[in-house]
Order: C-alpha cells, then structure tokens, then sequence
C-alpha cells in the first residue's frame, strides 16, 4: 500500500496519474497548503522539503519518498512499467522526465506567480516565463512531430510532462500552433487512468479546462497565500 501526501496542483497529478496507471493501492492524505500543513513537523519527517507530492511505501518498510520526479522512477523501477529496462531506453524516459524537472515545471511555475498570483503585474517577469514556456512548448512539438509519444512507448516522462504542459492557458501561453504537441495532449487524456487521476485529490477548478471566470476565483485565493508566504519571510 502507497500512502499518497498530494494536493490539486500539476506535480501532485503526476503522481495520481502514475498510481491509477499501475493500478497500484494506495491512500489519498490531502494536504491544505493554504493552512501550511506541508510544513508540519509530521510532514517534514517524510518530506524535509516540505511541499507535494510525496508518498510512503508501506509495504517497503514505511520507505518515504520525495520530489515528483523521483517517486515516478521509484514507482516506475518498483513495478517494471512505464520505462524501459534497458539503457538506452531509460536514459531517453529520463532525459524528457528532466526536461520536464528542469524546464516545463519551473519556467510554467513561474509564469503562474506572475501572470496568476503576484500581487502587481511585472510585465518583463511574465513576458519572459511565458516565452521561456512556449519555447519548451516547441520543442516538445518538434520532436512530437516524429514520435508518438517522447520516449518510445507512453512512460512516466509523457504522464510529467502532460500534467504540467496540460495546464499551459493558467500559464497564459496558447498552443493552437502547435499540432503535435495538441495531438500528443488529447491522447493522453483519453486515457481512463490520466482522467481519473486529475481529480485527485478533488478540486474546485481543473486548471486545464475550466473557464477565466472560475480561474479569476482561483487566483485570488492562490494570491493571498503567496502575500501570506511573503509577509512570513519579511517580503521577496
């Protein structure tokens, strides 16, 4: 059994897709990251970096395990799906996994602070994430273009990738030319496993799909934790 610390946020569903993929057991603990129960001396016990998504294996000992990227290769080398064995095969499964890591995540995070959540609007700030968004969008479109999916067969680099680039209209970035990256986008989420895994934990918005007036809603709330976490640290 997997013990399963998430919230609704596009690392979080890496982690729920990934669990409803291989069928795994497992127990949803929501986390109120707006109480900051991510950063609860229990919590940090299992994650010492205090944010989401993070898991425990009960069947391996209570084996804690932490950062998103590396529970989808501890769940992916556990149960042998989702990447191949050989070394090549997994050396291309983890280059796109940390294309994702080190590129969609943070530049796409860092487009929402600005565009979304930041209490005033630094135009070179979002100008600069959401272009370094969209470029990253092009390259996963170009090698799209000959590749069904990033790695070879559907692995856990598509299901990283997908959480975040899914969510690109909250980043404010468009797609619309870009085909394949499109073509990629709705395959995967007619999968049963990806679509029930977006609803976990449940959410008042789907960041992917609900419209700009729910989305205003959300942001505002989103804006007053990143003021709270501001005045906790005594400003940026």
């Amino acid at each position: 059994m997997i013990d399963l610390y998430t919230a609704a946020t596009p690392n979080g569903h890496k982690i729920s897709i990934a669990l409803e993929e291989l069928a795994l057991p497992y127990t949803v603990h929501a986390l109120d990251l707006s109480k900051g129960e991510q950063k609860q001396p229990w919590y940090l016990k299992i994650n010492p970096n205090g944010r989401i998504p993070a898991i425990v294996d009960r069947d391996a000992g209570d084996f804690p395990v932490f950062e998103s990227g590396a529970i989808l290769i501890y769940l992916a080398e556990k149960t042998g799906r989702l990447m191949p064995a050989d070394a090549k095969g997994r050396s291309q499964v983890l280059q796109w996994l940390m294309f994702q890591m080190g590129g969609i995540g943070p530049m796409m995070g860092q487009a929402n602070v600005f565009f979304r959540y930041f209490p005033e609007k630094i135009q070179p700030a979002i100008d600069r994430y959401q272009g370094e968004s969209k470029r990253l969008f092009r390259v996963l479109d170009g090698h799209l273009k000959e590749h069904e999916y990033l790695a070879g067969d559907y692995s856990i680099a598509d299901i990283a990738n997908w959480a975040w680039v899914r969510t690109h209209r909250w980043s404010g970035v468009e797609i619309d030319d870009l085909p394949n990256l499109k073509r990629w986008l709705d395959a995967i989420r007619a999968r049963a496993a990806v679509q029930k895994g977006i609803t976990i934990p449940p959410s008042s918005i789907d960041l992917g799909r609900d419209g700009e007036e729910k989305a205003r809603q959300f942001a505002e709330e989103a804006r007053r934790m990143v003021e709270m976490g501001q005045s906790r640290r005594g400003g940026v």
